[in-house]
């Protein structure tokens, strides 16, 4: 009490409020029972952010804008909900072995203890307003109120493993409810992959959203090992076994949605690194338009993929959503009365009327033996997930020259690339230009958040940059940032294509060893959208903006 009117008495000697109104307060305090800030908030006297400065500035404690802040997974773990609400505290992270508290009222020291039992760590608080800890607690209560909610973790009823079996455990075991708000939080926030890496004296924990990584969590360095082995517990993997990498899978159901995750270990001089691939199921299968292609680049590829035979390659590095195109292609294209397989490797998403094949090294199942087996199924689609070696190639080439529509992937620069990319894998100039019909070469670039996305003029060099002409201002789009984007500006990620369709011309260029460069104007002069125009007329589009367009596209 007496360090509560201290307080008060000197937001009266810096003017903030006056003798009266703190009198008023005492007297409403008196009444309702509430904390002395309280009433000043609620009966209007003090801004609560002005309030919150003070306190911090006269107890020598840091005030933070929690609303700007990430807030560590396994901090607030550590207190439960109700008792985080009743105090009005959030754990927001760990300063080395300590405890980082934000606190409206950091005077509370039967608080300060009370956590300090709770979580057997030193507490150092940070001060931050009301309403700021009581939307932090609503956040991350969402993501685990309860193991219940807690994304219900709940397996797939015939392949996955039931978390809700745990549920009893989770009060006495930590670190299976840490490892499940992780992967409830990384599902919320959209994240393709939880990396979880042990440094030199802490766990750090990222997730890569739209194709960037953030770091999200960093805990001391002494949960690695139990954090590690929970995850290997659900990918089936052998928690003794820390000398050589291991990979597995775990089906789960979060908030009522499908959820695969591919589990990948590697040794690290720390320790076990661990990576998760997020598979979504409920985001497998999207339209072609909704990947981002432009009308007149979808018309062209549509004309490939809709003809009974032929190869059709989408090509680009690792992560450019090569595979996500062809599954949307596939949803396009397959009709009960036609039979498709997929040999893939590994199997990342469940398709509907598809027969799916997973490639396995330890029996001898390779892309090559698969597509031979394939080939003697009466197919009428065959889907590649990648074409490796010179054996799978030239099985696939045929394959698209007998009557078979084939999909496949390749890793190359740009569309005009992949023809001689395949002639030096080894297969036949004269096979490669009849079988070949179209070739998808395709980045992914972050999209604008529409609800912060700032409209601006583009400067002259800007614009011409871009390769517009000069008939006045072009108006482009900046990212700005907000809650919604996590302040990143952006929020999903946009399909930048380049589509070049094997013409006569080009068919008779490879026949001809000519180069990749030469092949590549001539499709501009038949109509090809380069990458970085397809690129540059999206940010004109205000979808994404050059910045991104520069980092995707050389």
């Amino acid at each position: 009490m007496a360090e509560r009117e201290h307080i008060a008495t000197l937001l009266v000697d810096d003017g903030l409020i006056t003798r009266s109104d703190l009198q008023t307060a005492f007297e409403r305090q008196a009444e309702s029972g509430e904390s002395l800030t309280r009433v000043l908030v609620d009966e209007g006297m003090l801004d609560e952010n002005t309030l919150a400065r003070a306190m911090a500035t006269h107890m020598g404690v840091e005030f933070i804008n929690l609303g700007d802040m990430t807030v560590d997974a396994g901090a607030a773990s550590l207190i439960p909900e109700a008792l985080a609400r009743r105090y009005g505290v959030m754990p927001i992270g760990f300063e080395g072995e300590d405890l980082v508290v934000a606190m409206a009222d950091p005077g509370n020291v039967l608080v300060m203890d009370d956590i300090r039992a709770i979580t057997g760590l030193r507490v150092i608080p940070k001060v931050a307003t009301s309403s700021d800890i009581d939307d932090a607690i609503r956040r991350i209560g969402r993501m685990d109120g309860s193991v219940a909610e807690l994304a219900h973790l709940v397996a797939d009823d015939d392949d996955g493993e039931d978390l809700t079996s745990v549920q009893a455990a989770v009060e006495e075991a930590p670190i299976v409810k840490l490892v499940n708000t992780l992967v409830s939080r990384a599902v919320n926030e959209r994240a393709s992959d939880i990396h979880i890496e042990p440094g030199e004296r802490d766990l750090r924990v990222r997730f890569r959203i739209d194709g960037v990584l953030h770091e999200v969590m960093t805990t001391p360095k002494s949960v690695s090992g139990a954090v590690v082995s929970r995850l290997k517990i659900m990918a089936d993997l052998d928690i003794a076994e820390r000398r050589i990498p291991q990979d597995g899978r775990v089906s789960l159901r979060v908030a009522g949605r499908p959820i695969d995750l591919r589990v990948a270990t590697l040794p690290t001089i720390y320790g076990e690194k661990v990576v998760l691939r997020i598979l979504d199921k409920d985001d497998a299968i999207l339209s072609l338009p909704d990947l981002g292609f432009l009308p007149e680049t979808l018309k062209q590829y549509e004309e490939s993929y809709t003809k009974p035979y032929g190869a059709i390659l989408v090509t680009g590095p690792t992560g450019s959503g090569k595979t996500t195109t062809l599954y949307s292609t596939l949803n396009v294209i397959n009709r009960p009365e036609l039979n498709a397989i997929t040999v893939e490797d590994p199997v990342e998403y469940r398709l509907p009327g598809v027969t799916q094949v997973q490639v396995n090294r330890k029996v001898g199942l390779q892309f090559a033996t698969v597509l031979k087996a394939i080939l003697r199924s009466d197919p009428d689609i065959v889907l590649v997930g990648e074409v490796r070696d010179v054996e799978t190639a030239k099985i696939a080439v045929e394959a698209a020259l007998t009557g078979h529509l084939v999909l496949t992937t390749l890793h190359t620069n740009d569309a005009a690339s992949s023809i001689g990319r395949l002639i030096d894998m080894g297969v036949e100039p004269y096979l490669v230009s009849s079988a070949l019909d179209c070739v998808l070469a395709q980045r992914l670039a972050r999209k604008l958040c529409e609800r912060c996305k700032t409209p601006q003029q583009a400067p002259p060099e800007v614009a011409a940059r871009m390769g517009f002409p000069d008939h006045g201002p072009i108006t482009v789009y900046a990212a700005a940032g907000c809650k919604v984007c996590s302040d990143t500006g952006y929020r999903g990620r946009v399909a930048i294509n380049e589509v070049m369709t094997v013409t006569e011309d080009i068919q008779r260029m490879a026949v001809e060893h000519r180069p990749s460069d030469e092949i590549r104007a001539v499709a501009m002069q038949q109509g090809m959208v380069t990458l970085r125009q397809d690129g540059m007329e999206k940010v004109r589009l205000g979808v994404t903006t050059l910045e991104e367009v520069l980092r995707v596209v050389v």
